[in-house]
């Protein structure tokens, strides 16, 4: 894909060549500062005995863990999305090795429908770089793209397009391959990669989707995946045209389905808990003092969103039933502003109601819903449960089962120090798996911003500190301490 440079400027035009990216790691495979790093005994290709502490069923392959062409990296980064590429664009500015693994923008390219429209204002929408040069809005600019920070909606097709000129551009060797296992050895991590090469990493940051965290609800659960789906796993609606869908749940995700499948000729009906729909408001211009009262911020209108996306530092500070109740509660369902005349008069809706039976009946479901707004039983061809997220490190299935048993976690949600690092040390959680601590902001794009800033600083200081350290002849301690 061509690039063009105009004196300090990047631009991000785009060719007709835009595609899913795997980009081709360095011949050598780790950065001077990582060579620069490792033991000479290391250097030689050594081979590593296995660890005799690791006692537990092992999820590394152990036979790979005694060959030679295990490669080291100081910084493993899991997953390509908006978070993982933000901090893979901080830590190369702050100098600080790394290998970063998944595919590129791969739920706003694979898992979500065409059509679909961003909840999120433009100038929310954005991938942080530390100089913020390849913002959304330039990004437009350059290709002719329809933009604006407010009222405006920005088209899926749009942010993924701009995700993987980011990540080409910012991030140019990012691996797309799968990390299958993490296991962690004395002082080192152990990842084993598809294709079965192991990874050696002093530090590992999981930015891993949300696609891990998918809620179903228990009455629905049982049913097989033909008749059963979660709203992440849609890309392309067109097989339900002519078909009866039933979605469950009043969020975002659902009514922007429900707005598309009736578009595309589906019978569809919205199942909802909630006694109304909400929807957002249509921005519009604010006095001064509206702006005063209610200030505007990247996750909402309010002091308390300015709060939340300020402050994450603060909230990671209140206690802890707060924090909980917060998570849970604030920025309740709610469907943008501009899928509201798409479905309001034209679907019906079953509120005030959940699933309460399912079974499948001659090829289709039978659903029992019941709830202060009655009872109802409906046959239907396919239920798609856009029921949200729920964090439990449990279900990140390439974690070894010695690491989750050393995670301390609440509610399932790992507990974070104020650097995102885990009771595991040298493990770090960041995106939805981090809202628990430092708020709702870690739910949306925003929240990627403060992540990398706050992540990179302080890989780059104990970066700098093992340096010094090992320059003044304190080696072993470097292994022990940081």
């Amino acid at each position: 894909m061509p690039v063009s440079e105009k004196g300090n400027d990047h631009a991000m035009t785009v060719s007709s060549d835009d595609r899913s990216h795997s980009a081709n790691p360095p011949s050598d495979g780790e950065s001077s500062l990582v060579r620069a790093e490792r033991s000479p005994a290391r250097a030689m290709n050594v081979a590593r005995p296995p660890n005799p502490r690791m006692v537990h069923r092992p999820t590394v392959n152990p036979d790979l863990r005694t060959h030679g062409t295990t490669r080291a990296a100081r910084v493993a980064i899991i997953g390509a999305g908006p978070y993982g590429l933000s901090i893979a664009a901080h830590l190369r500015a702050r100098g600080v090795g790394f290998r970063i693994f998944g595919n590129p923008m791969e739920s706003w390219r694979a898992r979500m429908p065409g059509g679909m429209l961003l909840k999120s204002e433009g100038f929310a929408s954005d991938i942080y770089d530390p100089e913020r040069r390849f913002t959304l809005k330039r990004f437009c600019a350059q290709n002719g793209l329809c933009y604006a920070d407010t009222g405006l909606p920005i088209p899926r097709e749009t942010m993924a397009t701009y995700g993987l000129r980011f990540q080409r551009q910012l991030v140019p060797d990012l691996e797309n391959r799968t990390v299958v296992a993490l296991d962690r050895s004395s002082r080192d991590f152990l990842l084993q990669l598809d294709g079965g090469e192991t990874l050696i990493a002093r530090r590992v940051i999981v930015a891993v989707g949300s696609n891990y965290f998918q809620h179903v609800p228990p009455s629905l659960a049982h049913l097989p995946t033909a008749l059963r789906s979660h709203s992440s796993e849609h890309y392309d609606l067109s097989r339900f045209a002519g078909h009866d869908v039933t979605v469950v749940g009043g969020g975002a995700s659902a009514l922007d389905l429900v707005a598309l499948l009736h578009e595309i000729g589906a019978q569809v009906r919205l199942v909802a808990r909630q006694p109304s729909v909400a929807f957002l408001s249509k921005p519009v211009p604010r006095s001064l003092w509206h702006r005063i009262r209610y200030p505007v911020s990247g996750i909402g209108c309010g002091w308390r969103s300015r709060f939340f996306t300020d402050a994450p530092m603060l909230f990671r500070y209140l206690p802890q039933p707060t924090r909980l109740r917060t998570i849970k509660t604030y920025l309740g369902p709610a469907g943008a502003w501009f899928v509201k005349d798409r479905i309001a008069g034209h679907v019906p809706f079953l509120l005030a109601r959940t699933p309460a039976y399912s079974e499948v009946r001659d090829g289709r479901v039978y659903l029992q819903c019941k709830g202060d707004g009655g009872q109802s039983e409906l046959l239907t061809d396919h239920v798609i449960a856009a029921t949200g997220y729920r964090v439990d490190i449990g279900q990140l299935d390439f974690l070894s089962e010695k690491v989750r048993a050393s995670l301390q976690s609440i509610e399932g949600a790992p507990v974070l120090s104020r650097n995102f690092e885990s009771s595991v040390p040298g493990l770090y959680f960041v995106g939805l798996a981090s809202a628990c601590c430092f708020g709702p902001v870690m739910r949306f794009l925003f929240g990627a911003g403060y992540t990398a800033r706050r992540l990179s600083e302080h890989l780059s200081f104990v970066s700098g500190v093992r340096s010094r350290l090992r320059l003044t002849g304190f080696r072993d301690l470097t292994r022990w301490v940081l």
